[in-house]
């Protein structure tokens, strides 16, 4: 019988899965663009899309993920998944000033922690509702 050899690494398949781009999704800094204002109202209030799940309607934006109904998306905040993301969202992205500070060019400065809650369509509109009203105000005085 030959002599079989034994492996005891297991090659770079598991770095594969990494670079493969079928199912890649956003990057954190991506998705700190998607949560200003203007973009969070667009991502919020899509168009029909027949070829999106759920007609592209439910959206959570800091997954970037469609979801077929209300409660799927509903279900989706409650997971695991979902609440790491917001954990990650919790410190900003570096940016090329910050990266240069840490190399040795000025004085560094640790970016603090912010606080991240689960935009919903409903809690958006509550926070925005007001300010038609006073642009509206503005205008007439």
């Amino acid at each position: 019988m030959p002599y079989k050899r034994k492996k005891y690494h297991r090659g770079d398949t598991h770095l594969k899965k990494g670079w493969r781009t079928k199912r890649r999704t956003k990057d954190l800094d991506e998705i700190d663009e998607d949560l200003k204002e203007e973009n969070v109202e667009k991502l919020l209030n899509q168009e029909v899309d027949f070829d999106k799940p759920g007609a592209a309607q439910h959206y959570c934006v800091h997954c970037a993920r469609h979801f077929i109904n209300e409660t799927a998306l509903r279900t989706h905040f409650t997971t695991k998944v979902h609440k790491r993301r917001l954990k990650a969202l919790e410190l900003r992205p570096y940016s090329i000033e910050e990266s240069e500070q840490a190399a040795g060019k000025g004085s560094y400065v640790a970016p603090q922690k912010r606080k991240i809650e689960t935009v919903t369509r409903e809690n958006f509109e509550k926070e925005h509702a007001d300010e038609p009203n006073a642009k509206m105000m503005k205008i007439d005085e």
